[in-house]
């Protein structure tokens, strides 16, 4: 009888620990978060508003995240004619489109103008879908290789990561918005839509995905012909 009640012991034990260690790796738990200030880096500010709300584009596309993370969209990657999926259905592609719509830009607009004057740069396009082309990752790196700053996947350069960049993980497997938050050695929290619990956290301490596409949005590098507002 004491034999059982220590195996049982010893499977509580391990059950409770199993459960800490999952709860700790998907950022379940409460954990303290930092802020540029706290590691002595600047915020840097767009020299755009584009939608002339008094918030530079930088801020407007955090807070346009932080929106989503906070609205919790189920994850769903369903196609939908028009285009545009309801508010409680979204993919990590969504994030961006949302986040850039706070900003004032049309991210599905701006896309497919991209793809009718660069058609050839879109190599894995065989016929464009303006409702599906906005919400592919590969279609978002191909445009921001074209109109944002190209910056460092260098984790550890963590002041060259700022509020509101694109991030990019594995070959177009996954993609966010670089939050205000980060965690103790600085490293940026990423808002993103994974259909996990937390959307504003700590992704890249558990992500097995590379960080390969880092960029910083910049309304100056696009024509007008690309640059279209959210109406």
């Amino acid at each position: 009888m004491r034999r059982k009640w220590i195996i049982v012991g010893v499977m509580l034990i391990f059950f409770v620990l199993a459960g800490f260690a999952v709860a700790w790796h998907f950022n379940i738990l409460p954990e303290k978060s930092y802020t540029a200030k706290d590691f002595g880096i600047v915020v840097l500010q767009s020299d755009v508003d584009y939608n002339q709300n008094g918030r530079d584009d930088y801020e407007d596309i955090l807070m346009g995240a932080k929106l989503e993370a906070e609205n919790h969209p189920r994850y769903n990657g369903a196609y939908f004619q028009g285009g545009y999926p309801p508010s409680d259905i979204g993919v990590c592609s969504d994030v961006i489109w949302r986040a850039f719509r706070h900003a004032g830009y049309n991210i599905r607009d701006m896309v497919d103008a991209d793809i009718q004057r660069r058609r050839e740069a879109y190599t894995e396009i065989v016929e464009p879908d303006s409702n599906i082309d906005f919400r592919r990752v590969r279609n978002l790196r191909i445009f921001f290789e074209e109109y944002a700053k190209k910056l460092t996947t260098d984790i550890e350069e963590i002041e060259e990561w700022q509020p509101g960049d694109i991030v990019i993980f594995g070959e177009n497997d996954h993609i966010g918005i670089v939050s205000d938050r980060r965690n103790k050695k600085g490293r940026p929290y990423i808002i993103h839509n994974a259909g996990q619990p937390n959307r504003d956290e700590d992704y890249i301490k558990w992500s097995w995905l590379e960080i390969t596409g880092h960029y910083r949005f910049d309304a100056s590098l696009i024509e007008d012909e690309v640059l279209v507002p959210w109406k």
